[in-house]
């Protein structure tokens, strides 16, 4: 069950797809994950203001959002009117809202905080969707439930993030995905591997936690590129070597000469270049390297 900060992030998230006019598909399962996750108090619903967003899209042209909100609202309805009327019970047999001292070894434990919004404190090189039990059927779309799945594996690779952190992160990776690459055609499907197999690179493990973090936001994410995905440190070879590269082919090569007096032994011609190089110690005669320029034939002597 998502908290306070989880539900305004998503709402957020929600509000800005609405604004921007995206396709009813992305935004229906943007509010799907918040209907299946989202079971808010009335202090989260004043807080968030998330009751006021939704009840809005109940009047949305797009029948199925405003279906969908009307089934979110009278959800959250039915919730807070539970909610108030256990603190009527309450009330009613004078039982106070904090319990004191003396009435601790009769009230009610407070419930312990949901499993999946704790650090996670299990095999983390082990994690996977289906190992912390967690619910990927958030689009209606196989594809992209699968692909809100493998994001999901690979930004839990080796964190300690609680299952609530990941999922959120995922969820926003993919929706940026499909919102970038227009579908779920093959661009988006091979951006979302690639994505998982940096994610997954034992030498990049900063990229998962900026990630996670918001330091790269979803939509930055999906749109870097292979270079940009790098480590600091693979990057810093990369350039290295491309600069030793670059060196070596700025070396000056021997010049080369055009001789009549070398004859080629395969086709008889005598247009042969060649040039020499002193390849043994300085006492010993030089190489002559030959190449024909008819056939192309290459041989040396000294």
């Amino acid at each position: 069950m998502m908290d306070e900060r989880e539900l305004a992030q998503r709402i957020k998230a929600l509000s800005k797809s609405v604004a921007q006019n995206e396709a009813p598909d992305s935004i229906l399962a943007l509010m799907n994950t918040i209907k299946n996750d989202a079971k808010p108090t009335e202090d989260m619903l004043r807080s968030t203001k998330a009751g006021i967003f939704i009840g809005k899209l109940r009047s949305n042209p797009n029948k199925d959002i405003g279906k969908l909100a009307n089934e979110i609202v009278i959800k959250w309805r039915k919730l807070v009117d539970a909610e108030k009327a256990a603190k009527g019970h309450r009330a009613k047999n004078g039982s106070p809202s904090t319990p004191t001292p003396a009435s601790t070894t009769t009230a009610s434990p407070a419930p312990p905080p949901s499993s999946s919004n704790k650090p996670y404190e299990g095999d983390t090189e082990k994690r996977h969707f289906k190992v912390d039990k967690v619910d990927i059927n958030r689009t209606g779309n196989t594809v992209r439930d699968n692909c809100i799945g493998m994001m999901y594996n690979g930004l839990a690779f080796k964190r300690t993030d609680s299952i609530e952190e990941v999922l959120v992160r995922a969820v926003e990776v993919e929706h940026a995905a499909f919102k970038h690459y227009k579908g779920d055609g093959n661009e988006y499907r091979q951006r979302m591997r690639s994505l998982f197999i940096n994610l997954k690179n034992k030498s990049n493990r900063q990229l998962g936690r900026r990630v996670l973090s918001g330091e790269i936001p979803a939509e930055k994410f999906v749109a870097m590129t292979e270079k940009d995905l790098l480590s600091e440190e693979q990057r810093a070879k990369d350039e290295a070597l491309e600069k030793e590269n670059l060196k070596k082919a700025q070396a000056p090569m021997p010049a080369k000469s055009i001789s009549d007096a070398l004859k080629c032994g395969k086709c008889g011609q005598k247009k042969v270049s060649y040039s020499q190089a002193q390849t043994r110690s300085a006492d010993e005669p030089m190489t002559t390297f030959c190449e024909c320029t008819v056939c192309g034939n290459r041989w040396k002597f000294s």
